[in-house]
Parts: C-alpha cells; structure tokens; sequence
C-alpha cells in the first residue's frame, strides 16, 4: 500500500489508538504509516462482537431453562472454552464439562464453585445470578 492510500476512516477507536501500517513512499523504500481505522476492518469487528453477544444471549437461556450450569454462561460472557477453562480451574476437560450439566453443578461442593467464580473475577453468590 501506498501511504497515501494508508486508511483514514473513522472507527470507535478514533480518539484512543491509531494503527501503524507498512506503506510505500515515493521512491519504493518502506515506512510506517498510522491510521484512524477502516471500514472494511470495522465492520469484521462488529459483526464478530454481535455474534459473541448472541452466544453469551443463548447461553444464559440455556440457563434459565435449565439445560446448562450458570458455569457455561461466564464461560461463554468471559470468551472462553472447555479447554481454557479446564486449565484455569485445574480440573481435567471432562471434569469441567461434567460440571456444566445442572444436576451435576447442584451437588458441587463450595470449594469447587469458588475456583469457578475465582477464574471469572466474580463473588461465590453471583455464579448463580446471570448478570
């Protein structure tokens, strides 16, 4: 890219960061280049935001409805899976996904739901409330 072709559209980031491109000068050498933003690029973003918004908007009806633990909703809220969450809990993958089946979550001691609540920065009470 040219750096004067370097994208200067506005994006919610405007006023907080720039991005630094590699352009082209004149005579052929390299250079960097900052930018505003970029449509193209914003519109990616949003529409991956919405997409993880719908996902944590089912999870928490699978919730209410009593298919999944309030486990699988901060799961889904905190951009996480199975295996990241496996390894934050330091349980084993099958372990964490026993836990997000209702009537296994409703046995689970204390101690067990506080490491949950501990790796989503949230108090032991609010696990059970999807806020």
């Amino acid at each position: 890219m040219k750096k004067e072709e370097t994208p200067q559209d506005k994006s919610v980031l405007n006023n907080i960061s720039s991005e630094l491109y590699y352009v082209k000068n004149s005579d052929g050498t390299y250079n960097t280049s900052s930018s505003t933003g970029w449509n193209v690029k914003q519109e990616a973003l949003d529409d991956a935001w919405s997409e993880i918004r719908e996902r944590v908007e089912n999870a928490k009806i699978a919730v209410e409805h009593g298919k999944k633990s309030p486990i699988f909703y901060y799961m889904e809220k905190n951009l996480m899976d199975i295996s990241l969450l496996s390894s934050y809990v330091k349980f084993s993958k099958i372990r964490v996904w026993w836990h997000l089946r209702p009537s296994v979550y409703k046995r689970l001691n204390t101690h067990i739901i506080q490491r949950y609540a501990k790796v989503f920065s949230i108090e032991l009470d609010d696990l059970n409330t999807l806020k």
